[in-house]
């Protein structure tokens, strides 16, 4: 689909439909990305047509959208390296000198294999100034044990340090015992048997009074166990305490601590819930959060940006696609919307 035209495009059911075989094979809802491979890829074409956007008297911002928009991420790989073959030029850096603010950014999100685009955000984060735990959380909760490996390889790589060298720097005391335990990246897998008695003994740790005791098992819980099995434990925590675990945290821990916490459960619970809330909080700020939108679109492009998008819908009774178009200005807007693909009616 071109982002320059103007029609809506196909709604989520038929997206949905569009998927199911893909969905067959892994039998998984969070395969459903909005962003799949171009079956008509010619990456010939694709790099005559970038020269050509970027050679011109001006910059055809339409045309470069519409490839890196379009093409997997895989793809668009191959794309530069054919660009540096026939041009002896890098693709990114051509485009970086020919663009500026969000549209460079954007097109340098895309363009970077996913492992240097999570190390560099995941780098951003834990050296910036602000708060870290946003960020910090998101990239080491949620991404695969594999995704995971690769990216702080590839930190240790382009940033001559280990991240958890940078955590322990940044951070501190609870926070601090939580990313490391998230960066080790030792969560276990679903067995598809499910251990009654591990879930008693987890919750009862839960409900120990306070004490770094109990906060080191907080952490061991909660980087550790499966997702499947601390759906469980929430429930059964709530069954017996008749309030979440989340009322918890907030009387107990502060901060840092309370955010990436409260954040890492909300991932466990409902992952594209999380991801909704977080486009929906970077969409009210003053100024849109364009980070935040072109980091959480760009990376669940193509994993499950249509169940986040059904999320947000669901939650806040109005589409993501329509939330972006009213919210989002510049010459951004165009590549979001792509990336969120169509309107759900």
């Amino acid at each position: 689909m071109s982002v320059s035209s103007q029609k809506t495009g196909p709604s989520l059911t038929q997206e949905i439909l569009s998927h199911l075989g893909l969905a067959n094979k892994t039998a998984a809802w969070g395969t459903l990305g909005t962003l799949r491979t171009f079956l008509s890829f010619s990456v010939d074409k694709d790099v005559q047509r970038l020269l050509r956007a970027i050679a011109g008297r001006g910059v055809d911002h339409s045309a470069i959208v519409d490839v890196l928009t379009n093409r997997s991420r895989e793809q668009r790989q191959l794309i530069s390296r054919a660009f540096q073959e026939r041009t002896q030029q890098d693709l990114l850096k051509s485009l970086q000198a020919a663009l500026s603010g969000n549209p460079e950014r954007i097109v340098v999100a895309l363009l970077q294999p996913a492992a240097h685009f999570d190390a560099w955000e995941l780098r951003t984060a834990l050296k910036d100034s602000g708060s870290p735990e946003d960020v910090a959380v998101e990239i080491l909760a949620t991404r695969t044990p594999p995704q995971l490996k690769e990216c702080l390889a590839v930190y240790k790589h382009n940033f001559q340090v280990e991240a958890k060298e940078d955590i322990k720097s940044k951070t501190s005391g609870f926070f601090q015992d939580l990313l490391l335990a998230l960066a080790k990246g030792g969560r276990e897998s679903y067995s598809g048997v499910t251990d009654y008695n591990l879930t008693e003994q987890d919750v009862q740790a839960l409900m120990r009074p306070a004490g770094r005791s109990t906060e080191s098992t907080w952490v061991l819980v909660f980087t550790q166990r499966n997702p499947e099995h601390l759906i469980r434990v929430l429930d059964q925590y709530q069954r017996y305490t008749g309030h979440g675990f989340e009322k918890t945290v907030r009387d107990r821990l502060h901060g840092a601590a309370q955010v990436a916490l409260l954040s890492l459960a909300s991932v466990i619970r409902n992952t594209p819930l999380y991801f909704a809330d977080k486009l929906q909080q970077a969409l009210q700020e003053t100024e849109p959060n364009y980070q935040d939108l072109m980091r959480i679109l760009i990376s669940r492009s193509e994993t499950d940006l249509l169940s986040i998008r059904a999320e947000f819908k669901k939650k806040f009774g109005k589409s993501l696609y329509s939330s972006l178009q009213d919210a989002v200005k510049g010459d951004c807007r165009s590549a979001l919307l792509a990336l969120c693909r169509a309107e759900d009616l």
